[in-house]
């Protein structure tokens, strides 16, 4: 498992995973520069358009990219990961803020990595999201009653069966046109949410950082 750490420009909502293993990669999306600093994280490579912030002039390792262009900044800090063997991505500053539609985009962007062979964990506030497709993820219950949420992403997700919850479902089908699957509860040590067929962004409750 080869790591990447993105920092993207959106809410910093504090770190759960620190950086710093063998053949750790960290990446700064624009503005997410800014949580490096205040982390003390120096990171290997700082990207972006720069419509948030201006490049430092003491940091030299940086890839000044158009704004006119298809990827987001995440995005194409994802694609760099990608290029250097990374399979596990750790992004923060991905959510909140005033811009949901750059949420939503990293959500699509962690269905753009499972598609690679590699799995994205984008942190919000005391919540964590991935992605699935045509495969089970088990969740351990990390705060009592802990809420959880599945979407589906792209037409229809068939043959999905949650375990362990307080609304389990079993060979059910999601559209995404019927949010059905909002605000569930954990309740065994360890739930289960598979799809046979189709992709869903799962989400799931975390403990607060002290």
């Amino acid at each position: 498992m080869k790591r990447c750490f993105v920092f993207a420009a959106g809410t910093f909502y504090g770190l759960r995973e620190r950086p710093g293993g063998p053949g750790d990669l960290v990446i700064a999306a624009d503005a997410g520069y800014e949580i490096c600093l205040r982390e003390r994280i120096v990171p290997d490579l700082l990207l972006g358009d720069f419509d948030s912030m201006e490049p430092p002039v003491d940091f030299t390792r940086v890839r000044r990219l158009p704004v006119e262009k298809d990827d987001t900044d995440t995005l194409a800090a994802i694609r760099v990961g990608l290029e250097a063997g990374c399979t596990d991505f750790w992004i923060y500053g991905g959510t909140g803020g005033r811009r949901l539609d750059h949420t939503l985009a990293n959500i699509q962007s962690l269905l753009f990595l499972r598609r690679k062979g590699a799995r994205g964990w984008l942190y919000g506030d005391d919540f964590l999201w991935t992605v699935i497709e045509n495969e089970a993820l088990d969740i351990p219950k990390t705060v009592e009653w802990g809420l959880f949420s599945v979407f589906c992403l792209g037409d229809r997700a068939e043959g999905v069966d949650e375990t362990g919850f307080q609304y389990p479902l079993e060979n059910a089908v999601l559209t995404p046109d019927f949010p059905v699957g909002v605000s569930n509860h954990i309740l065994e040590p360890m739930a289960r949410v598979s799809v046979r067929r189709g992709a869903l962004a799962v989400g799931w409750e975390l403990p607060p950082l002290d």
